[in-house]
């Protein structure tokens, strides 16, 4: 992306397209690694209390259009799962047409994300999961993040890049939950390595199966509020849950 990006400040300090450009990173040395997990770990964002934070990843690219819709339609579920457990912060990320990949600000109301959202719409173009690895690390150590929600159908970059940015995530204990619609192997390999890396989870979902998306975000935001123990309740009821819980470390 040419330019710089634009500062958010909150959900209300978005641009035009519903987002910020989401900055492409270099590449990383080995103090630059140690001293972003150093400050991650400093910020401590799973001490008790502290607000639950989740970014949201979807791929926006035209193939999406119907489950981009269901997303939208689900979105307001992962506020209500975290009602009971504490507050939730939502950071939407996208990318779509050329070279376009977006972030709005912190979000803590349903309503205010399902706005955004639906403002958004579908546009052709490559995947570019590797800036959403990279805008989750940069965030992970600004703020605190306690989870990423990936929801994707295809992986069209090199494979080796992407674990490289996966496994940083997972030194920072920052779970990755893909969730694939369709049966692409190629994505697949790719996105069970990234949830591996993490120490998250990967789950497939079949094409306008809302319920089963649905269950599968409830259990991404529950982990996001609570963490391992609100997953581990959850499980016993909802069988979203009991997948993740199943292949995290």
């Amino acid at each position: 992306m040419s330019g710089e990006p634009i500062k958010t400040r909150g959900a209300d300090a978005v641009t035009a397209q519903a987002g910020s450009a989401v900055p492409q990173a270099g590449t990383s040395t080995a103090d630059d690694i140690a001293a972003f997990v150093a400050k991650a770990r400093a910020l401590s964002p799973h001490a008790p209390g502290a607000k639950g934070r989740l970014i949201f990843a979807l791929d926006a690219t035209m193939s999406r259009q119907p489950t981009w819709d269901m997303a939208c339609a689900l979105q307001a579920d992962m506020f209500r799962e975290t009602a009971a457990l504490g507050s939730l912060d939502i950071r939407l990320v996208y990318y779509r047409g050329f070279n376009e990949c977006r972030a709005t600000g912190w979000i803590s109301d349903s309503a205010k994300l399902a706005a955004l959202m639906s403002k958004i719409d579908c546009r052709g173009g490559d995947t570019q999961i590797g800036k959403v690895l990279t805008e989750a690390r940069r965030e992970a150590v600004a703020s605190g993040v306690r989870a990423v929600v990936f929801v994707g159908d295809a992986m069209e970059e090199k494979v080796d890049e992407l674990c490289a940015k996966a496994g940083e995530l997972g030194m920072l204990k920052v779970p990755v939950f893909v969730f694939q619609e369709g049966h692409d192997a190629v994505a697949e390999q790719a996105f069970r390595e990234i949830a591996r890396l993490t120490g998250g989870a990967w789950c497939r979902f079949d094409p306008g199966a809302a319920a089963q998306l649905r269950e599968l975000l409830r259990a991404a935001a529950a982990y996001a509020a609570g963490g391992r123990e609100a997953l581990l309740k959850l499980a016993k009821t909802a069988s979203g849950a009991a997948r993740l819980i199943g292949q995290m470390k």
